[in-house]
């Protein structure tokens, strides 16, 4: 055996008294919470409400496995099926065992998806779009569950990364095989981080960032799975049509919808719903941020708060239309009115030339007031008609 190469593990389940814990399904497992964890937060960066991830969560993934499964035994049938079974019909059964098509698992955890986005209000274009960087990287790491299986490895090579596959699992004593696995596995690590800088950079919507994610998922999976060989009791058990594999012509299928489909909503710009109807989205900004628990309360404050700005002092304009309708002036501090009081006439000017003079000579004028001792009110006390003293001019 070759000193570099990649050995496999001699073991992919252990016990826990009688309870089998499988590689295989803890791989699965780790990469759905990496998925979940990571749209989550990417989820909330769009205005969606915390916890809307991980409740769409449950039914994908759960429609997903059936998906995965059901890809798998149709495609791969005759490993449970017919004379050529390798397998009990029974096993058809047995996720755990390893098995899971692609395929088959995105598109039955889609309709898992769009129940849930449909019952809440919410768009679905929009969620796959958030999601899509965690499903790649939640593949790399679940690839790795097919390397504790020894299984999907590619054919023989002598590159130094070569894989050791135990003859049990169908290799030949100093063989060295493809990891397909860790192709794949890396390619998904790169797909992810480019569809997070793709979609910060151009801001990709209402689908097409998910369908970037499946452009660049199905042209690495057609090369990785040319390189491929299911042996299942020395057989190759891979379904083929015209010299390609059924994969690579399922790769090359998504792949041309996927780019048709980019293309095509390029120009698309319609409302996408992340909150369901009533709720007001989560906006960060300026340091604030709006609890989508309480929208009514939140309107109500913005409502109070500008109608404080915006509307005027009753105080500082009312007094401009008596005053212009008296024939007050503001500069002699007499009325036109031959039977007005002169505390009236006084009053009225003063709120005149308060208002435009604006706050401060207001407030200047009050303290000017009460040093002098209250000069308004001897101006109230002089009979009518009798000029005020240039005192008590400069005190008002």
């Amino acid at each position: 055996m070759p000193l570099a190469s990649i050995p496999s593990p001699s073991q992919g389940v252990w016990y826990l008294g009688f309870i089998p814990v499988r590689a295989y399904a803890l791989c699965i497992v780790a990469g759905v919470i990496v998925a979940v964890w990571l749209s989550e937060r990417r989820w909330r960066a769009r205005g969606g409400q915390k916890g809307t991830i991980i409740d769409i969560a449950v039914p994908a993934v759960i429609f997903g496995l059936i998906g995965g499964r059901l890809y798998h035994v149709i495609t791969d049938w005759q490993m449970y099926f017919g004379p050529r079974a390798i397998k009990p019909a029974y096993k058809a059964l047995f996720i755990w065992e390893g098995g899971l098509g692609i395929w088959g698992a995105i598109a039955l955890g889609a309709v898992g998806v769009w129940i849930a986005c449909r019952r809440r209000g919410l768009s679905l274009s929009a969620v796959a779009d958030t999601v899509a960087p965690g499903i790649a990287f939640a593949q790399a790491i679940g690839r790795w569950g097919n390397w504790f299986n020894q299984e999907l490895y590619g054919g023989p090579t002598t590159l130094p990364w070569g894989l050791q596959i135990d003859q049990q699992h169908g290799g030949e004593p100093g063989v060295l095989y493809h990891p397909t696995f860790l192709y794949e596995s890396l390619w998904n690590v790169a797909l992810g981080f480019l569809l997070l800088f793709a979609g910060s950079r151009f801001k990709l919507r209402h689908g097409r960032l998910f369908a970037l994610y499946a452009a660049g998922y199905t042209l690495g999976r057609f090369w990785v799975e040319g390189l491929r060989i299911d042996p299942v009791g020395g057989v190759d058990h891979a379904v083929t049509f015209l010299g390609m594999r059924l994969n690579q012509w399922t790769a090359l299928v998504v792949f041309v919808g996927a780019v048709v489909y980019f293309f095509a909503t390029r120009n698309k710009d319609t409302v996408e719903h992340v909150v369901p109807p009533g709720v007001q989205p989560l906006v960060e900004g300026d340091g604030v941020a709006v609890d989508p628990a309480h929208p009514a309360d939140q309107a109500d404050d913005e409502e109070t708060s500008g109608a404080a700005r915006t509307e005027p002092d009753p105080a500082r304009t009312e007094p401009d239309a008596p005053a212009a309708e008296s024939g007050t002036s503001a500069e002699s501090g007499t009325s036109a009115e031959p039977g007005a009081s002169a505390a009236g006439a006084d009053a009225e000017p003063a709120g005149a030339a308060e208002a435009e003079a604006g706050p401060e000579s207001t407030v200047k004028a009050e303290s000017t007031a009460q040093a002098e001792g209250e000069p308004e009110a001897e101006g109230a006390a002089r009979a009518p008609g009798e000029h005020a003293t240039a005192e008590e001019k400069h005190a008002r």
